[in-house]
């Protein structure tokens, strides 16, 4: 799977409005694991997981990313088995890559997908 990682945290700098993202409206998966989709279009998607501390390791199913996928840990820890993300973190996944990550501690994530994703067996 390939792979472009870059740590944004020496150029910006993210703060998080808990208020504002009271304020969103989550779709909890009752794992855990919270999304709130943010703007969709066709197949594209730009959404925000919000993953609690002590969530199963399993609340993300594994799945393939049709035409990659592109995020940004705004705070927490990412891993799947390419590594560990934390935040301020910027990584892009290969159109086609397959993974099933899992967060570490209390975790909010920015995601786009450019043409969706498929759940894998």
């Amino acid at each position: 799977m390939g792979l472009l990682r870059r740590s944004l945290n020496d150029l910006v700098r993210v703060d998080v409005n808990a208020e504002a993202l009271a304020r969103l409206a989550w779709r909890d998966f009752g794992n855990g694991l919270s999304m709130c989709r943010l703007a969709r279009e066709g197949a594209r998607e730009l959404v925000l997981y919000r993953i609690r501390e002590g969530a199963a390791p399993d609340a993300f199913l594994k799945h393939e990313h049709i035409g990659g996928e592109f995020y940004l840990v705004l705070k927490g820890k990412i891993a799947d088995e390419t590594g560990e993300y934390e935040a301020g973190d910027l990584v892009f996944l290969d159109p086609h890559s397959v993974h099933a990550p899992r967060a570490i501690g209390d975790t909010l994530v920015l995601v786009l997908w450019p043409e969706g994703v498929r759940l894998v067996d």
